[in-house]
């Protein structure tokens, strides 16, 4: 072989060397084995710069941060919970960036994965707990509009979860009833709140949806060739087990039944009756135990007894919450306390649905059914798409309902306190009311971008007697 091609070789072998041993000018190093050792931090370079994380960035600099300019004018809870919205939409900025550096993992490393934008929705939801603030409709609001950056969760479409486009558009029906309420309070007060809430609907519609629906409609795009994503260290002291995940949304439908469970208890309590080992232990009732046989047997009344007596808590009626589909055709929701987050989905056009002593809760129906009726509730909040008959309020008290599509009729019995938003699509809705008192129906403005217009209905009524017949007319009141 020439000299000079060896002399050549040689100081390109050396050059080498010396990048590896330095690893600089930014120059990809070589190891030994010959893998690329900053092949990653390239990754994470063109991750980062790739057009749809700077789409998000986008969004969050525009559409977050108009709401977070809206809050600093009201200042308070409003801009804490807001601060957390933009913490949520930062913190699923970087898990889209390691999504396009990491390959798909199993249930178990997603859960871990999602970790840290769980861990930030928490935070938002624990704002809305305890004594109710004035401004809790913002807060309730802005955190359970966060269930919409969940859509990072889908796996497909055996996932048991929307499409992403479609979570989107859901999770935010769930928090618009919310925020219509603060625009309806504030349109004629505060300014600063009309425009935080304008804010926050756009950050999610169309912001969010769009942004989705042009990079991720079917989902996040996992990078095949690189590792699994793996949960984010857990800090906690030196050689302590790392706590388990936490999942995204939990459900009760996710649980698993319990009936093998109560099955194989009920079982072994017939096996334990059937070998006697049960009475086992017990002590024998003898004759000077017996009431009849006791000396202290008197017919008075202890003031002690008396106490204990009163102090014993009634007897509660209300049966067990339930929410179920019953033969097919009818949705019992019953019993609900305090539950906020109930959904019926998997609904057709040939099912009812039937809501009865529910208490400060809100239910979401998506999806067209026959009738909806609410009898006896407190303080119930009700979402709904489309009915093909008739939504019907009997016995209750402090209701809100919203219909987000069409409905025929509604019909309001025996009620204290309702309010009824209607959509574009059904203000020909006839409104039938009897016995009832406190009776608002909210109506959009006349412009795409109005504030909603709340309408009274009269529950006073003049009846005067003419020409043969009663003609009654409503009692207007003047402003005089």
């Amino acid at each position: 072989m020439d000299e000079s091609l060896i002399k050549r070789l040689e100081a390109a072998v050396t050059r080498l060397e010396g990048i590896s041993s330095t690893g600089g000018g930014g120059v990809t190093t070589l190891s030994r084995g010959g893998d690329f050792s900053a092949a990653g931090a390239g990754t994470d370079a063109a991750a980062s710069s790739d057009p749809s994380i700077l789409a998000y960035e986008d969004l969050i600099s525009q559409c977050v941060g108009r709401a977070l300019s809206a809050a600093e004018k009201i200042g308070g809870p409003v801009l804490d919970v807001t601060k957390i919205v933009a913490e949520a939409f930062a913190t699923q900025k970087d898990l889209l960036v390691r999504i396009k550096q990491a390959q798909k993992p199993d249930m178990a490393g997603l859960a871990g994965f999602l970790k840290p934008l769980n861990d930030v929705t928490m935070k938002a939801d624990a704002m809305t707990q305890g004594r109710r603030s004035d401004f809790f409709n913002h807060l309730k609001a802005a955190s359970d509009s966060l269930s919409a950056l969940a859509w990072i969760a889908f796996t497909g479409k055996d996932c048991g979860m929307s499409m992403p486009i479609a979570h989107v558009e859901e999770s935010w029906q769930m928090a618009e009833f919310y925020n219509n309420k603060v625009l309806v309070e504030y349109r004629n007060k505060d300014a600063n709140h009309v425009e935080w809430a304008k804010a926050l609907k756009e950050l999610y519609l169309p912001g969010l949806r769009d942004y989705v629906k042009s990079h991720y409609a079917l989902g996040p795009v996992w990078n095949a060739s690189r590792k699994p994503a793996s949960a984010p260290p857990a800090k906690g002291p030196p050689g302590a087990p790392a706590p388990p995940p936490a999942p995204v949304f939990s459900s009760e439908s996710s649980k698993p039944s319990s009936s093998s469970n109560q099955k194989q208890g009920m079982s072994a309590v017939f096996q334990q009756l059937s070998s006697g080992a049960v009475t086992t232990g017990l002590r024998k009732v003898t004759d000077d135990m017996k009431t009849k046989n006791r000396a202290d047997r008197s017919g008075a009344v202890s003031s002690i007894e008396k106490e204990t007596r009163a102090t014993k808590p009634a007897f509660s009626k209300t049966g067990p919450p339930k929410l179920e589909l019953q033969m097919g055709r009818k949705w019992a929701v019953e019993n609900q306390i305090g539950k906020k987050d109930l959904v019926i989905s998997d609904c057709d056009a040939k099912q009812s649905v039937y809501v009865f002593g529910c208490k400060d809760s809100v239910l979401q129906i998506q999806g067209k059914v026959n009738n909806i009726t609410i009898d006896k509730c407190t303080k119930m909040g009700v979402v709904f798409t489309d009915v093909v008959a008739a939504f019907e309020i009997v016995n209750c008290t402090n209701v809100e309902v919203q219909c987000q599509g069409s409905a025929p009729t509604v019909s309001v019995d025996n009620t204290t306190g309702c309010q009824l938003y209607l959509n574009k699509d059904s203000l020909e809705t006839a409104i039938t009311t009897a016995k009832s008192s406190e009776i608002n129906v909210m109506v959009p403005g006349t412009s795409p971008d109005g504030d909603w217009v709340e309408h009274a209905l009269p529950q006073q009524y003049n009846h005067v007697f003419t020409e043969g017949k009663f003609e009654t007319t409503p009692v207007s009141h003047s402003g005089a």
